[in-house]
């Protein structure tokens, strides 16, 4: 059954008009016949979205009991039996009510995705997982309501749903988004031109790059390989010189003028050489464009110019930053170097921008790269200097009136020979010798212009020129193969280095060490293969790159990794030469990968670790903790339905008393293990409220004898965005726990006071207090501090209150109270004026 398709409409806040628009394309798809029903659509009384819904089939709803109240889900099983083609899903990131099928929409998205029903739903920027920290900076307010990132990702279809802030906080005013009674706290909080301003870019900027992903596909697809600008990428070339933080800097000041431009910094390796390269400047040069928000390549090309160009379309670039040349003026005989080969070849679309320097003309050593892979110009100007020049060299001295003698003529034609060598490598320079051979006979040795020599001194110093230069050549060619091999191996090393460096700082995940791999080498995709035993079909474990093959028969270079895993690359095929930093990529990968498991299996184990060290601690709470109450309440039992003694109503009271008390003292205990289960598995779901201190904070206390406490909550303070069920229950662990440490006698202090947009309640008791080091302890779970005797609880109370306060956005801390004692200090959210939405607003309410 094929997977069905999703489409999303984004926006960066409430009431863009998100659900508006999926109503309409809705309405649009059922005139054409299409089978389209809504299995989940909220309008919030917004009468123009409800007017919407007219006309559209509705599955009917889920209802679902939770604290005493009745909500309304999206039916999965009802949609799945009516199988649509296609189903609207409103609030994708929303959380689903406990019991419901899924905790989370997304999922039952997924569910009818997987059915084959295409889906068309809706969520807002600041529901991002990856975003969470980002809107709280922005907004103050920390979402719960998320959706992970790569569910959006994989949408077959992105739709931004954009207006201005000043047009919806109109819209708002107007009474369109929100009832009246909240448009002013709307208008003053969430919904300020900053936030909104601020949220719109993100989702903008979010788009962007989703967009360029599908560009980058379409163009691997479609072997597209000249530039598009439809984006500024700065590509930056380095060669490892101090001059290379320049250019960086001058292309973050370039990209800075434009909003969304990048930076791709890139080294290029290759076997002559350009610069000798610092391994710590390139390090340097890595840090800062990291720094100022680009990327660091490494790539291997023998021909610089062009490997810098193919980089640079590759990545889709628009402009080229290279510094001046560092040549000296009598360098550039060799040829015009790298920045006026690229300005030459880059075409009409890619800038070439030449950057001036402090080591512009300093020199940089000899150009003459003996040790590169020829290129065709220089074979033929190895064969004509090799074979034309000979001849030329002996019309030239057959012309002259005076001979040069012949040991000077000999000179010439082995000069040639050298010179034959050095351009052109072994071949042009034989060729050189045998035709000056031939020469030397037929033009310079008595009798000239035939090829017999009469004097026997004559025919040794032709065979020993033969010989010399034949020596010569051997020996040139056999230094530049040397220099050739060095210089490869010392790029080869700077690669493996950085890569070494990189793995060891934790810096390279999979992906990213594959992507390394297909930019060193120039291929279309890479991946990583692996199977369970020579019988079972391969798996890809990660893949980076457009068509990346499924077996690695199917790849131009395998190199295998074990006996059953292997790294599959498309695109050409390598020489054997570069198989050797190949093999240790794909070690290096196999690593990467087993570490990444490692990582995964070490926090399973964690967890793991830490539930049992909870068990533990709970089987030892239950041994005595929970038996202490427990006999207590047997023996008063026992005792009151003894027919051997006549209790007197007193004794009866007390008894009775005894059990209540031990039965009190089992429900808080139980209590508390509840509360920290729940903790652990991450289901306390806070139902945030704007509610008064002074209306719960009184209700914590009733556990405990009124003397014991003394209650400052001024009538003037701030309202509070809480649970008031888990501020209950964290205040009165908080309160119980002070009084248990207090002197006789000695009540303890509760009091509240505002701080900005916070608003704090402070419990102070007069007992032993905490040091500093073991201030953080006392919350962890099992904990009791010092001589605490053993029927005290079991250490439970703190910890249980931190993670509520936590769940609700608040903040739990110990101090020293001044005296003596110590002081727990619960910090809160303010929420100024009646405003509701305010808390849990963005979380809950989506056009």
């Amino acid at each position: 059954m094929a997977r069905g398709k999703l489409r999303i409409y984004l926006g960066a806040a409430p009431g863009v008009g998100k659900t508006y628009a999926m109503l309409s394309e809705a309405h649009r798809r059922v005139e054409r016949g299409t089978d389209c029903v809504v299995a989940f659509v909220e309008h919030h009384d917004r009468p123009r979205t409800e007017v919407m819904l007219h006309g559209l089939e509705q599955i009917h709803r889920r209802e679902l009991e939770y604290r005493d109240a009745v909500f309304t889900e999206m039916d999965v099983d009802a949609v799945l039996e009516r199988r649509p083609a296609v189903a609207l899903v409103d609030e994708l990131a929303h959380t689903n009510v406990p019991g419901s099928r899924n905790a989370k929409r997304w999922q039952d998205v997924e569910e009818l995705l997987a059915a084959g029903i295409d889906v068309i739903s809706t969520v807002n920027i600041q529901h991002f997982e990856s975003l969470g920290d980002v809107v709280e900076s922005i907004t103050g307010v920390r979402q719960r309501e998320t959706v992970p990132d790569e569910v959006v990702r994989r949408a077959d279809q992105i739709e931004l749903v954009d207006m201005t802030p000043q047009a919806l906080r109109r819209r708002m005013a107007h009474g369109n988004i929100y009832k009246s009674d909240k448009v002013d706290a709307a208008l003053s909080n969430y919904f300020r031109p900053g936030n909104l301003t601020a949220l719109r870019e993100l989702a903008l900027l979010w788009v962007a790059d989703r967009v360029d992903e599908y560009l980058q596909q379409y163009r691997g697809e479609h072997n597209i390989r000249s530039t598009w600008q439809a984006r500024e990428r700065i590509v930056v070339g380095l060669t490892g010189g101090p001059e290379g933080r320049t250019l960086i800097r001058r292309a973050a000041r370039m990209a800075a003028k434009g909003s969304g431009s990048e930076i791709l910094a890139v080294y290029i390796a290759r076997s002559d050489g350009l610069t000798s390269a610092s391994p710590k400047e390139l390090n340097l040069q890595r840090t800062l464009v990291e720094d100022l928000g680009g990327t660091f390549h490494h790539v291997i090309g023998d021909d610089i110019p062009a490997s810098l160009l193919e980089f640079a379309r590759g990545v889709n670039g628009t402009q080229i930053v290279l510094g001046s040349s560092r040549r000296k003026a009598w360098q550039y005989i060799f040829g015009p170097g790298v920045g006026a080969t690229v300005a030459r070849d880059s075409g009409p679309d890619l800038d070439v921008h030449i950057v001036t320097h402090d080591e512009a003309g300093k020199g940089r050593g000899l150009p003459v790269a003996r040790g590169a892979r020829l290129g065709r110009s220089r074979i033929i100007a190895g064969w004509l200097v090799g074979v034309a020049a000979p001849v030329l060299l002996s019309l030239l001295l057959t012309g002259l009136d005076d001979s040069l003698g012949l040991a000077n003529d000999v000179l010439l034609f082995l000069f040639l020979t050298v010179l034959a060598a050095l351009l052109g490598g072994l071949l042009p320079a034989l060729a050189s010798a045998a035709v000056g051979s031939l020469l030397l006979n037929f033009y310079f040795t008595p009798p000239v212009r035939t090829l017999t020599v009469y004097d026997p001194k004559n025919i040794v110093a032709i065979v020993i020129f033969f010989a010399v230069a034949v020596a010569v050549a051997s020996v040139v060619d056999l230094a530049a193969r040397r220099t050739h091999q060095a210089a490869r191996l010392r790029a080869e090393s700077e690669i493996l280095s950085f890569l070494a460096g990189s793995v060891l700082r934790g810096e390279t995940t999979l992906d990213a060490l594959l992507q390394r791999v297909r930019e060193t080498f120039g291929m279309e995709s890479v991946a990583l293969l692996e199977r369970r035993s020579d019988v079972d079909p391969w798996t890809t474990a990660g893949s980076v790159g457009p068509r990346s093959v499924v077996r690695p028969e199917d790849a131009d270079v395998d190199m295998p990794v074990g006996d059953h895993m292997a790294l599959a690359l498309s695109g050409r095929v390598l020489p054997a030469e570069d198989r050797r930093v190949l093999a240790a990529f794909a070690a290096q990968a196999a690593v990467v990968l087993d570490r990444q498991r490692l990582v995964g299996q070490a926090e399973e184990a964690r967890t793991l670790a830490e539930g049992n060290r909870i068990r533990t601690a709970l089987l030892a709470a239950v041994s005595h903790d929970l038996r202490t109450p427990l006999a207590a309440i047997k023996a008063a039992v026992s005792s009151l339905r003894s027919d051997d003694v006549a209790w007197s109503e007193e004794d009866e009271a007390e008894l009775l008393e005894g059990i209540e008390a031990g039965a009190d003292r089992l429900d808080h205990l139980v209590g508390n293990l509840l509360d920290m289960s729940r903790l652990q598995t991450g289901t306390v779901t806070p139902l945030i409220r704007v509610t008064d201190l002074d209306e719960v904070v009184p209700m914590a206390l009733v556990s405990v004898p009124d003397e014991s406490v003394e209650l400052d909550i001024p009538e003037s303070l701030p309202m509070v965005a809480v649970d008031r069920g888990l501020l209950e229950r964290a205040v009165a662990n908080i309160v119980e726990n002070a009084v248990k440490y207090s002197p006789a006698g000695t009540p303890v202090s509760v009091s509240a006071s505002a701080l900005g947009d916070r608003v704090e309640v402070r419990v102070a008791d007069r007992g032993p207090g905490v040091p500093d080091d073991e201030k953080e302890r006392i919350f962890e779970p099992f904990q009791r501090y010092g001589d605490a005797p053993r029927g005290a609880g079991v250490g439970l109370g703190l910890a249980v209150a931190r993670g509520f306060t936590e769940a609700m956005g608040g903040t739990l801390s110990a101090e020293d109270t001044p005296g003596g004692g110590m002081t727990m200090v619960l910090t809160l959210k303010a929420a100024p004026g009646v405003e509701p939405v305010s808390a849990d607003l963005p979380a809950r309410i989506t056009s």
